[in-house]
């Protein structure tokens, strides 16, 4: 197959298109802007090069950057470093299920609707719920538009949101409620890093029309979910998840869950400065009208073999404006692709493995650090894989010692929490090995 190589346009080629629309030269193209807000000069550009000279020029512009392929990562917070097996991005990209988007005419995608179909399968089996939808943005959106599904439901615009809720989750529904105007309360955490459920009862009333619990939170804690039935039934609940978490934890739909969110990166997908993602969506079965995003489903055609249909599509683009449950007007597809092809390799047995290995690790270092004079864990309760400490450190000085040592450090908890300051979230994946680990614990004792 041959390229069209990329030319710029000559002198001739530009007077050929000046002279086209009329147009005198370049000046003249742009004299309807302000002389004062144009750019005067030369632009701080360098001089073109060869194809090699600039590959070896950008390679050494990349190397300055902290990745995760050469440094030992130990930061959470919302986003992970997975390993992901390598026959993963292969079948995700064959020509028959690779998508960067959701086909416009959908039946004649059937490769990239069954991955859709099987996706949303085993993530109703995965959270224990009725429906999913085939992805939204990442996992903050997907809460904005978990709490305007509610206000639908219940016609009640007051919701109570943890605050070990992702903060940035919260900031993302703060922007959203302004348009309905709906109120968001903030619930206390207690001692444990768990929800307050004595401070969130307090708060129910009439007009509340959700309550928002995230487990594992975002300090790592696992909640007692179970104290969600403790709540009016009339009070829709959404619960905020890490998917990984599930191969060990109960999931949602056993604590009556109505609505379940999260971030999909977690499911085979790299950190990439914290995107593009996907998120996690889904409710009860007799919800689905309301909820945001697509559905597929499954047929068969008029010779009876099997397909796939997309059933619901309840954006604008689709449906009457004042219909849509959602202005989202793109869809993560090949996230969600990744993801399914992560999922149905793992299993339920590979799932529940990674799972213990996150959890083992992140362990094994909690109780290291907690040796250490200078570390102390601030949280006495169940975690995942990411965990709290106190410390007598300036994290953020201590996070550049660490950078010297190839080794990512923890999250300064209080670039969320004024009350936290000093206190560092530790994250750890199958990535990090035990010598890993100990490495560090050298490097710490040595402070």
């Amino acid at each position: 197959m041959n390229y069209l190589p990329y030319l710029p346009h000559s002198k001739e080629d530009i007077q050929t298109m000046l002279d086209e629309i009329g147009v005198k030269d370049i000046e003249e193209l742009f004299a309807d802007i302000p002389e004062e807000i144009r750019f005067k000069g030369t632009l701080n550009i360098p001089q073109g090069s060869d194809e090699m000279h600039v590959v070896r020029r950008l390679k050494e512009l990349a190397d300055k950057n902290a990745n995760v392929k050469d440094y030992i990562c130990f930061l959470g917070g919302g986003i992970y470093h997975h390993y992901v097996p390598s026959v993963v991005n292969y079948v995700a990209s064959l020509p028959q299920f690779y998508t960067a988007y959701t086909p416009y005419q959908p039946e004649v995608s059937q490769g990239t609707l069954q991955a859709f179909f099987e996706y949303q399968s085993m993530m109703c089996e995965l959270l224990n719920m009725e429906v999913s939808n085939a992805s939204m943005y990442d996992g903050g959106s997907a809460l904005a538009e978990a709490m305007l599904m509610a206000s639908r439901i219940t016609g009640r615009y007051e919701i109570l949101i943890s605050r070990t809720v992702h903060p940035e989750y919260v900031q993302v529904c703060e922007t959203y409620s302004r348009g309905p105007k709906i109120e968001i309360n903030r619930i206390p955490y207690n001692e444990k890093g768990e929800t307050d459920f004595n401070a969130l009862k307090a708060k129910v009333s009439t007009n509340v029309s959700a309550v928002v619990i995230q487990s594992p939170n975002f300090f790592g804690v696992v909640e007692p979910l179970e104290r969600l039935k403790e709540l009016p039934p009339d009070i829709l609940k959404i619960i905020v998840v890490n998917p990984l978490s599930l191969g060990i934890l109960k999931p949602p739909g056993d604590f009556d869950a109505d609505i379940v969110v999260g971030e999909g990166q977690t499911l085979a997908l790299p950190p990439s400065f914290g995107g593009p993602h996907f998120g996690i969506f889904a409710t009860k079965r007799h919800f689905v009208r309301q909820m945001p995003g697509r559905v597929v489903g499954e047929t068969v055609d008029k010779e009876g073999k099997r397909g796939f249909v997309m059933t619901l599509q309840t954006r604008e683009q689709h449906i009457r404006r004042q219909k849509a449950t959602s202005n989202i007007c793109s869809n993560h597809a090949l996230g969600i692709i990744i993801a399914s092809a992560y999922l149905a390799l793992l299993g339920k047995n590979g799932m529940r493995e990674l799972s213990e290995l996150n959890t083992y690790k992140a362990h094994y270092l909690a109780e290291r650090l907690d040796e250490l004079d200078k570390f102390k864990l601030k949280f006495n309760a169940p975690f995942f894989n990411e965990f709290v400490v106190e410390t007598e450190l300036d994290v953020d000085e201590l996070n550049s010692i660490l950078l010297k040592h190839k080794i990512i450090g923890p999250l300064n908890l209080g670039r969320f929490y004024t009350e936290l300051n000093n206190t560092a979230l530790f994250a750890v994946t199958e990535t990090v090995e035990r010598e890993d680990i100990d490495d560090l614990i050298t490097i710490l004792e040595g402070l």
